[in-house]
């Protein structure tokens, strides 16, 4: 059998990389169904790709339109240290175009197979290798960066590719780049594809996940001999979407000690683009899904507690993540001790018992166990009530307005509070009011909504992660009124926030 990661004579060992990334999300990514970028996002992005290190940033294709250009003038604005590039057709009006935007190169793409040469643009191999040597030596003519892409280069007569590659990079084009247009490759179609365009010059690699396999292509593209990878945050893009940056990165960082990025900000840039986008992150993505670094069986909680790497492949830290401990039907006695721990419930060995199987028999029922539920179980098996030091007295919300505006009454350790705030909406106008009315340094890390009753009028269930400091709390409320369940949700979290903290003070 054959080790396409250094075993055969076409590769080298990965851990004897040098990789850089070109990241497409703001080009490939926004083609994925549904996604629009502003120009101010593109630019949040672009900066964030920066600062993590991506040497490459495509930031749209100028031909799309007026718009498109002012968001990629934008983004060519920054000042970024990456290359900032257009993606071209293979036309000179769009080498034109992405001129006018000031960006300092552009990904000019060719058609390499006969479904393309053919089907699509109705010419000859010849006539694409002569317009492609013209748009190269017009976009070297003009200062420009120059990376020629070869469309459906998997699905190409490859003795053609290398003859349309090596014509671009004579005539001056600083890179190449091998396209999976549409997932097709195999990792052994992907070796055979890049190592003979690696051996003509600076090779590009850009594979598609239609067959699950972007992450291998693009591995084995590098043992191959490319030194740029084609990335998007996330994987998004059109059909099944790109290669994930994050997974990439990774996989050469954790399997092979190869640099690529900053990956503490993967976490970060992640839910950026999963925020900005409108596509969520899938809870057992790699890398920077919900339950990556979440334990919850038992067995595997009390192992995570005696050695951090017991169910983990890289420490969570290595992404700009946190290790979470969540209690449901497989929780064992060492994981709900550590829960009770970080909120300073002491319990003895027949109490741990006890509330374990609540918990257990709640999860039983299909519930989720908050923190709400877990102090609680834990102060009826204790037999104890709590003083809370934050309280709802009165609650009003309008919507019927241009702006939904909202006011609370609140006591504060017997101090009564009143204030009022406007939003996008009568719940984000209360939320702004609580805030006010209590003026603690928190965060609102999650907000989460499910109708738990049937007909107009639902009982919903409103479920909050709230952080302060280094500790956060998961509360949830259940209400007919949506701005009542949620305004008791985010005020049960501030309230078992400051629970530890006997300090009047630090509530303003």
């Amino acid at each position: 059998m054959v080790d396409l990661f250094g075993g055969s004579p076409e590769t080298t060992p990965l851990s004897d990389s040098d990789v850089q990334f070109l990241d497409t999300t703001l080009r490939d990514g926004e083609q994925a169904p549904g996604v629009s970028l502003t120009p101010a996002e593109k630019a949040d992005i672009a900066r964030k790709l920066d600062t993590a290190g991506v040497s490459v940033v495509e930031a749209g294709s100028a031909c799309t339109g007026a718009g498109e250009r002012e968001t990629i003038t934008r983004v060519a604005d920054l000042g970024l240290d990456a290359t900032v590039t257009s993606f071209a057709r293979g036309v000179e009006r769009d080498v034109d175009l992405a001129l006018d935007c000031g960006v300092d190169g552009v990904n000019l793409v060719v058609p390499a197979s006969d479904r393309h040469i053919e089907g699509k643009v109705g010419t000859t191999r010849d006539e694409v290798v002569e317009t492609t040597v013209e748009l190269a030596e017009y976009a070297k003519d003009h200062g420009l960066w120059l990376e020629v892409l070869g469309e459906d280069g998997s699905r190409a007569d490859l003795d053609f590719l290398e003859r349309l590659m090596d014509a671009a990079l004579d005539a001056g084009a600083d890179r190449i780049c091998y396209c999976d247009t549409v997932g097709h490759a195999t990792p052994d179609r992907t070796l055979d594809a890049v190592s003979r365009l690696a051996a003509l010059g600076p090779t590009s690699t850009h594979t598609h996940d239609d067959l699950g396999l972007a992450v291998t292509n693009a591995l084995v593209s590098v043992a191959a001999g490319a030194d740029l990878v084609h990335a998007t945050v996330n994987g998004i893009g059109e059909r099944a979407g790109n290669v994930a940056l994050e997974e990439v990165a990774i996989a050469l960082a954790h399997g092979y000690d190869v640099e690529t990025v900053d990956t503490e900000r993967l976490y970060d840039l992640a839910q950026t683009v999963a925020t900005t986008t409108g596509v969520p992150l899938a809870p057992n993505k790699a890398v920077v899904g919900e339950n990556a670094f979440t334990h919850e069986s038992g067995i595997h909680t009390d192992g995570t507690l005696k050695d951090d790497a017991m169910y983990e492949p890289y420490p969570p830290e290595t992404v700009g993540r946190e290790r979470r401990l969540v209690l449901g039907k497989h929780a064992g006695r060492a994981g709900v001790r550590a829960a009770l721990d970080e909120h300073g419930v002491d319990v003895d060995d027949d109490e741990l018992g006890a509330i374990v199987d609540q918990i257990k028999a709640i999860s039983d029922r299909g519930r989720r166990i908050t923190d709400t539920d877990l102090l609680a179980i834990a102060d009826e098996v204790r037999g104890r009530e709590r003083d809370r030091r934050v309280e709802l007295r009165d609650l009003t919300a309008t919507s019927g307005g241009t702006t939904p505006t909202a006011s609370v009454r609140l006591t504060v350790d017997g101090d009564e509070r009143v204030a009022s705030g406007v939003g996008s909406g009568p719940v984000d106008a209360a939320i702004t009011a609580t805030r006010k009315a209590l003026d603690i340094d928190a965060t609102l890390e999650s907000y989460h909504v499910d109708a738990i009753t049937g007909g107009t009028d639902a009982l919903v269930t409103v479920a909050v992660e709230v952080s302060r400091g280094d500790r956060s709390v998961t509360m949830e409320a259940s209400d007919a009124d949506i701005t009542r369940a949620s305004v008791e949700a985010m005020l049960d979290a501030f309230d078992r926030l400051l629970a530890d903290d006997p300090n009047p003070a630090t509530v303003a």
